[in-house]
């Protein structure tokens, strides 16, 4: 289905692209690196049945343009935020998957009283351990060297390793626009999210609907440890079959749960 409106509006003279679709419950949906909004077009249908659906492009990403050398997850909530107050909408549902996660939580900490209900997919609230922080950097020389190949295995390792071959064509559709992106782009979000800071506590505070959904394969996030996080957190948790590309290896139990949370 084609959207209401694919619109661009800019953002400090930087193009930002989002697309509106359906009627009913405002429903924001915030992509993760190296994906754009395109990520969620396989559950459009289904959501945008009974919601008024917003898919954005961050910064570096998809359409959208670079703002700066660095993509902080508060700069990103505040592009989304911009698009929000454009849209006169006063409250919504944020399902952030991985990257967007981390900027729905920022969102959430800075105009936490637009927030009805959260969803972290594939996605966590606590900050770069040491070691991964240095993996960051490690993949921003990577890019400077060789960016396509950087993209190519960073994607590639995104799912389970039993869904490679099954999901070969959408990895490979993954992957084709990822390495349009703008280099500087990619680095901008790689820096935003080394730096990025924890907000568990954010998430415990949170009092509205809160709800994680995890996958069983996922190789970025150890299943058991971000369980007992959600759990903690007082998350409702779903846990599903597949790696971290939930959307495209396990969209049906995606679609359903989003639908219940309604």
């Amino acid at each position: 289905m084609g959207p209401l409106h694919n619109m661009t509006f800019n953002y400090k003279d930087i193009p930002i692209h989002y697309e509106t679709f359906g009627k009913g419950q405002p429903m924001v949906l915030l992509h993760g690196f190296l994906e754009s909004s395109t990520m969620w077009k396989p559950l459009i249908p289904q959501v945008s049945k009974n919601h008024f659906v917003i898919t954005i492009d961050f910064p570096g990403h998809g359409k959208s343009g670079v703002i700066s050398e660095i993509h902080s997850m508060e700069l990103m909530a505040e592009v989304v935020n911009e698009i929000v107050q454009q849209l006169k909408i006063p409250e919504a549902t944020f399902i952030g998957h991985s990257m967007g996660g981390y900027v729905a939580l920022a969102y959430t900490e800075m105009f936490p009283g637009k927030v009805d209900k959260l969803v972290l997919l594939n996605s966590t609230p606590v900050a770069d351990s040491e070691e991964r922080k240095q993996n960051r950097d490690r993949a921003l020389k990577v890019i400077d060297l060789n960016p396509r190949a950087y993209i190519s295995m960073a994607i590639g390792n995104l799912l389970a390793e039993t869904s490679r071959k099954k999901f070969a064509s959408e990895i490979e559709t993954l992957k084709t626009e990822a390495y349009s992106f703008p280099v500087e782009g990619v680095k901008a979000a790689i820096k935003g999210m080394r730096d990025r800071k924890g907000r568990t506590k954010i998430l415990k505070d949170f009092n509205k609907g809160k709800f994680m959904i995890l996958a069983e394969e996922d190789p970025i996030l150890p299943i058991l440890e971000t369980k007992q996080l959600a759990e903690q957190c007082g998350c409702s948790v779903k846990i599903i079959e597949g790696g971290h590309m939930s959307v495209i290896e396990n969209r049906d139990a995606i679609a359903k749960y989003l639908h219940l949370i309604g």
